[in-house]
């Protein structure tokens, strides 16, 4: 853990561990929510990342190795986070698949409650996952979420690559029932990787397939294979706690799920 002085600036190496669905946001635009541990086994919380203007070589995924400098960022409190200079952003290797499941083993935590009571607003949990449910969003809702996609594409710039933010809104939300030593909660998906998969097995089996098919792989067989859940505090509720990634204890003989 952290000491309680905590530097407003500096440069860390870190394990890339989650990469959130992308956001659109007033200040930064289209944005990702990235985390990472370093080498001394701290959470970082990388803020902001635009992938779509960055170099293919700075493009990174889950378990790369990543260099950058950073500050403490004016409008976040919690203690991970950092807002990151893309510019500076360095892949410098990949975690092996062998040496994996050590590194995860040393950052599991059981209860959120005392992750809170630290100060902490990151950990990697390791739950008792009892449902997972796919809940088709209001009307309202999508058209609030569509209304901010359009504006945002209708302002692309035709120079820059094409953003990474979908031009449709997704209509569902993909929820977790799970169990801690603190009790039962649901929470919601937020990993990138989820929605991608939706919006591709939406394309390729039409909707109704590609529910089935999410309940299959997210709802059965990623829990069987030892689904464990990078969870974060929402920044401006601190005790309400999201799943901001997930990630296989076992990991399949392909590296993608599509």
């Amino acid at each position: 853990m952290e000491s309680s002085t905590v530097a407003r600036s500096g440069a860390a190496e870190a394990i890339i561990l989650v990469k959130a669905a992308p956001v659109i946001g007033i200040k930064h635009g289209e944005t990702v929510c990235c985390a990472g541990v370093d080498l001394q086994g701290n959470w970082l919380r990388m803020y902001p990342v635009s992938f779509r203007v960055l170099e293919d070589s700075k493009r990174f995924k889950r378990w790369d190795r990543v260099r950058f400098t950073w500050r403490k960022p004016t409008d976040d409190a919690r203690i991970e986070s950092r807002h990151v200079d893309s510019q500076s952003l360095e892949i410098t290797g990949s975690m092996p698949p062998a040496e994996r499941q050590r590194f995860l083993d040393r950052q599991f935590v059981s209860s959120l409650s005392a992750q809170r009571e630290k100060g902490l607003s990151f950990a990697l949990l390791k739950p008792v996952i009892k449902g997972f449910r796919v809940v088709r969003k209001a009307p309202d809702q999508v058209a609030e979420q569509q209304a901010k996609i359009d504006r945002f594409h209708s302002q692309t710039d035709l120079f820059i690559p094409r953003p990474a933010v979908p031009v449709e809104a997704c209509p569902f939300e993909f929820k977790y029932h799970y169990r801690t030593d603190d009790g039962d909660r649901e929470g919601t998906c937020q990993d990138w990787e989820t929605e991608a998969t939706f919006f591709h097995w939406r394309q390729k089996y039409g909707e109704e397939r590609a529910l089935r098919e999410m309940q299959g792989q997210f709802g059965e067989v990623l829990p069987q294979r030892g689904l464990c859940f990078a969870m974060g505090t929402h920044s401006l509720y601190p005790d309400v706690w999201l799943i901001n990634g997930l990630i296989q204890i076992r990991q399949p003989d392909q590296a993608s799920l599509f």
